[in-house]
């Protein structure tokens, strides 16, 4: 007896073309044992490292030879080959087999890492379980004597969502194989699980192909995700060895584990999903980190006194002897080397540092055969008589707090337990009694496998799978002039979703064409991604679906000739899903970012859910569809960010209340939904009446998102108030609505202040308090649906709380809200004032659902029939849309920048008609030195408002007037102390400038001198306008620019052309005509109102004669 630690090593793959395609980085590194794995996120940071007992390192620097076969491409590579791999870990296997201890190899690491290839292999590049099997023999058949002689035998089972399947059988009994425990070793093993004897690593090659043909079929039927399940092949290697004595018997159980994907067991936790606990899906890898984690900790002693779960999941029933019992154990961790795993590549590293402190306590299996049959035999004796005595009773586990129900079922089961350990000892006994080869031969005779040669040139259906390792599998060959596909008495029979009893007749055609036909109206087939409504003949490389999940490819390479160039030499079952998302309309392509290729990666994995869940719901007519809906981050999160996240949107087809489910909620709900669905296939009807609170297509009544309106902030960063209505758009971006809104500035108790507050720049606000207003004002819904009660919720910048309103709209769909809150900022600095200018709130508008009682007329139809009402069979997922970054100008945006340029258009048109003034005086004085002072300060000037009396203000129609330069600073002065004489002064001043402002036309005389060749009507058509500075000196930023032009220019073919002086006026002025019509409207709500920059009466245009 011997102590040893759990050999590990670690292997990273190389790129696949998903990876290559996006440019990934590589984050693994390996020296010697050591691996280095670097955050892309904090590159530089010091990369994390582990030791490990192997650093295999099989990413680059590898060359294919001619027969397939992948070895380092010089001898200083660090490439690790797959005898490489063999060399080092599965020698030991034979090794420790030949000596007679347990062994045991399991692969870890997330679906895609590279755990099939290093177990399995691909081709010609075969991996540790087939070159380990075929090694076994090679070294049976060099030690064979004739005092030892070999058996060995084969099984092979998978374990998913917690039930036991044996694949070498077709059988699949109804909740899997039991899981017992032996009464004496303590250790579990599957019931009846079918042991085949093997004679060759032919027979066990055939043996494994066979299982995952099994495995194939039952995935597909039973909507089973492969790379949920986990897959076990044990070998059963005994050596007879006869003595002058006695034989002995040296028996090696050699376990071989392909683990499921790991990162299925931290994302699929399904956080908020009130069933999360409901499924098993993920109960086994959750629990083998538990017992790797608690016998790490026995393994350091720290927590020698720690009980170690075993019990909690089947997987590690089954895998506790090889963990922390009486086996020899290696484990290899997959790594996946792109940054964009980097969460699962660090978490497996550290699954495989706690695994290798575990330690195993190994003994040697070898007993003589007279003991061993003794020894059965009395144990069968003392089992029966304590089925006889009842004494087993005495054994029960009984925790406090068990019911009487509950002790009564234990009792039953451990009664079960002995009765069928009796069994198998008993078959154990009768075993020993014949000989190998009779048994050999019974295998053999058993074997299912056709003798029928079939022409592999002939056109066939072959299936495709998510896992590689299973597509291709299962080939069916069109042998008659017709093929009858279905569910029941059929050439080709599939189970399943959506499977009709008759679904589909291939018929020939010709010598080499083959043509398919719908069997029934409404048999779901998809061809190429689109939907199959009648007789279509098939050509090589064509994908088909049969109902949900039964995915082929037509394979006739006589007609290999007329497959479509575009078409990848093999055909797969993401190219074929990739394929159905198109049709679908959803845009997929190449030369994605990061965040595209997750939204892409996400949908193509949801949408064969999602086909299973609505034909789910079809069947047990459950009156639910679901689709996949693109919400933007922005309106889902309610502050502003880029990018948009999938999510499932539920929907009652009943009463139309919907909710919305993450994408992990969904995956989670999913699975529930199966195992439902499963129970109801394996006879349980009662599973129909099940209450609403179990029931997993059910769901609480939860407001709903109806739409967001983003309110923009730029007037605030000029300290200006801004009122709109703004439009409530939903995630396709279609209007569901109008939300009435007001920001005003205001003081920190909510007084407005005025205008006078307005500032040039928005670095002004810098490093002072400032506090706004958001007042709430009106609100109205299109969808009358939406009458039960609206609510409103919204964040302010950096806010963690959210505010919220009442709730409105009872029973109508438009109300007045007039619900206000002040937003005090202590100190504005740039963060503040860039959320002034670039962000936006975003209001997110909910509305209440009730669970009503919908139409009775409405439960006379099917789940089916209600939706082909809505025509959306076979087409329940909506067509994608391209988001608009929240950022980007709307309507909002628009109005609230119009404002602005509004207000400083005024400011500087009147700043340009003093600078006009000056250079009209300086004609006459030509004093250099007073023009060139009084002109600096007025273009340095931002300008003044002037304040005047009510009285003055109210007769002359409350007009904004501002002086500049020299006149500004004395008016200031004068303001600061202020007295009748001085207000009489600038009052005065008022009412000049404002005479002289309302004289003047907005839009100047603008003169041109034309060119003799110029010609009018071309002029009219060719003339554009350059904008005076009042209306371009802020760029799409809203910046200001620096721009010497304070005049308007007029482009003439493109061509700047200089205004002229008043001696070319009379020949070539533009006349400046009033308007017969007012200038374009800005429309500011749902009415017919409509406001104007300038009424008809004073508006003008310029005209061109």
């Amino acid at each position: 007896m011997s102590e040893e630690s759990i050999k590990v090593a670690v292997r990273v793959r190389p790129f696949n073309q998903r990876e290559k395609d996006r440019n990934a980085k590589l984050i693994i590194k390996m020296h010697g044992q050591s691996t280095f794995i670097t955050d892309p996120k904090a590159s530089q940071d010091e990369p994390k490292q582990f030791s490990f007992d192997y650093s295999y390192w099989s990413h680059d620097e590898f060359v294919e030879l001619p027969s397939g076969v992948l070895e380092p491409s010089s001898n200083s590579s660090p490439y690790a080959s797959q005898q490489k791999v063999f060399d080092d870990l599965g020698r030991d296997v034979i090794k420790n087999a030949f000596d007679g201890f347990n062994c045991s190899l399991f692969a870890y690491g997330q679906t895609g890492s590279g755990k099939s290839y290093s177990m399995i292999g691909y081709g010609v590049n075969r991996g540790i379980i087939p070159i380990a099997c075929d090694e076994l023999f090679h070294q049976i058949q060099s030690t064979k004597s004739s005092s030892t002689r070999y058996e060995v035998s084969l099984s092979m089972m998978e374990i998913y969502n917690e039930q036991v399947r044996d694949l070498l059988t077709k059988d699949f009994p109804k909740g899997g194989l039991s899981v017992r425990q032996h009464p004496t070793s303590g250790y579990f093993y599957p019931q009846g699980i079918r042991v085949v004897p093997v004679g060759s690593y032919i027979d066990i090659e055939h043996r494994i192909t066979e299982g995952t043909e099994n495995r194939t079929i039952a995935a597909t039927n039973m909507n089973a995700t492969s790379s949920r399940a986990h897959t076990v092949v044990t070998i059963y290697f005994d050596q007879f060895i006869k003595s002058a004595h006695e034989e002995t018997k040296k028996t090696s159980v050699i376990n071989l584990v392909d683990l499921a994907g790991s990162e299925r067991a931290s994302s699929t936790g399904a956080t908020g999903d009130r069933l999360k606990e409901s499924t098993n899906i993920n109960k086994s890898l959750s629990t083998l980190g538990n017992v790797i984690s608690a016998l790490a900790d026995i393994s350091s002693g720290s927590k020698r006194k720690i009980v170690v779960p075993y019990r909690e999941s089947v997987l590690t029933k089954l895998l506790q002897n090889a963990l922390g019992g009486n086996s020899k154990t290696v484990m290899i961790a997959a790594l996946s080397p792109a940054d964009v795993n980097f969460d699962e590549t660090l978490s497996t590293l550290r699954f495989a540092d706690r695994v290798k402190r575990i330690k195993t306590t190994v003994v040697v299996n070898e007993n003589p055969m007279e003991k061993l049959i003794r020894e059965l035999r009395e144990e069968n004796d003392r089992l029966k008589l304590l089925i006889d005595t009842g004494k087993y009773n005495l054994q029960l586990d009984i925790q406090p707090g068990m019911s009487s129900q509950d002790i009564e079922l234990m009792r039953k089961d451990m009664e079960e337990g002995i009765l069928s350990q009796i069994q198998a000892n008993q078959l154990v006994l009768q075993d020993s009694k014949t000989t190998w080869d009779l048994k050999l031969k019974e295998a053999q005779s058993n074997d299912k496998k056709s003798s029928i040669l079939i022409n592999k040139n002939l056109p066939c259906l072959a299936n495709l799978n998510e896992d590689p390792m299973l597509s291709y599998v299962i080939c069916h060959y069109l042998t008659t002039d017709e093929i009858i596909i279905g569910n029941r008495n059929a050439t080709i029979c599939l189970n399943g979703l959506s499977i009709l009893e008759r679904h589909a007749i291939v018929r020939r055609l010709d010598t080499n064409n083959y043509q398919l036909i719908p069997a029934e109206p409404g048999a779901k087939i998809k061809v190429n991604g689109y939907n199959l409504n009648g007789p279509t003949q098939l050509r090589h490389k064509d994908r088909i679906l049969f109902g949900a999940n039964h995915v082929y490819v037509y394979l006739n390479v006589l007609n290999e000739k007329e497959t479509a160039a575009d078409l990848p030499s093999l055909i797969t079952w993401e190219y074929a899903q990739k394929e159905i998302a198109k049709a679908k309309g959803y845009s997929l392509g190449n030369n994605l970012t990061n965040e595209q290729e997750e939204l892409q990666e996400k949908i193509l994995s949801l949408l064969p859910l999602l086909s299973e869940v609505n034909a789910i719901s079809e069947e047990l007519n459950k009156y639910r569809t679901f689709e996949i809906v693109l919400m933007p981050i922005s309106s889902w999160d309610g502050a502003v960010a880029k990018g948009s996240k999938v999510m499932i949107k539920m929907r009652n087809l009943l009463n139309q209340n919907a909710w919305y489910w993450d994408d992990v909620k969904f995956v989670n709900r999913s699975f529930i939904i199966k195992e439902h669905y499963q129970k109801f296939l394996d006879g349980e009807e009662e599973i129909l009446y099940i209450a609403k609170e179990d029931d997993p297509f059910w769901e609480p009544i939860e407001d709903v998102l109806i739409g967001t309106a983003s309110a923009f902030l730029q007037s605030l960063a000029y300290s200006l108030d801004f009122a709109d209505e703004i439009c409530i758009v939903d995630y396709k971006g279609l209007e569901q609505g109008r939300l009435s809104i007001n920001l005003c500035p205001c003081s920190s108790s909510g007084k407005v202040v005025n205008e006078e507050q307005f500032v040039d720049q928005p670095e002004e606000l810098l490093d002072r308090p400032f506090s706004f207003k958001i007042t709430l004002r009106y609100i109205e819904i299109n969808d009358e649906r939406h009458n039960k009660g609206l609510r409103i919720r919204y964040k302010v910048f950096n806010e963690l709380e959210w505010s919220e309103t009442n709730v409105i709209c009872r029973h109508t769909v438009c109300a007045n809200i007039k619900q206000s809150r002040i937003v005090t900022i202590p100190n504005v600095d740039h963060n503040w004032l860039d959320f002034f200018e670039n962000g936006c709130i975003i209001f997110q508008i909910f509305a209440l659902q009730e669970e009503s009682k919908p139409d009775t007329r409405l439960f006379k139809m099917t789940t089916r029939d209600l939706k082909k009402i809505e025509q959306k069979q076979d087409n329940t997922n909506i067509t994608p849309v391209n988001h608009l970054n929240s950022s980007l100008p709307g309507d909002s945006k628009l109005k609230s920048e119009l404002t602005l340029l509004h207000r400083k258009y005024t400011r500087l048109e009147q700043k340009e008609k003093r600078i006009q003034q000056l250079c009209r005086e300086w004609e006459n004085s030509h004093d250099y030195q007073k023009f060139y002072k009084s002109l600096s300060a007025i273009a340095f000037s931002s300008g003044t408002k002037l304040k005047t009396t009510s009285a003055v203000a109210n007769k002359e129609s409350n007009m904004d007037i501002y002086v500049f330069g020299i006149e500004e600073q004395d008016y200031l002065k004068d303001m600061e102390q202020p007295n009748v004489d001085k207000q009489k002064h600038w009052d005065e001043q008022y009412r000049k400038l404002a005479l002289k402002q309302r004289r003047s036309s907005s839009i100047h005389r603008v003169p041109i001198k034309l060119s003799p060749s110029a010609n009018l009507s071309s002029l009219t058509n060719n003339s554009l306008l350059v904008p005076s500075r009042a209306n371009s000196d802020m760029n799409h930023d809203g910046q200001q620019i620096n721009d010497n032009s304070l005049t308007g220019k007029p482009l003439i073919n493109g061509n700047a052309s200089p205004i002229h002086n008043k001696d070319t006026q009379d020949m070539n002025d533009l006349a400046i005509t009033k308007s017969k019509t007012p200038m374009k409207t800005i429309r500011t709500d749902s009415t017919t109102k409509k406001d104007t920059m300038n009424n008809e009466s004073k508006s003008t245009t310029c005209t061109i004669h």
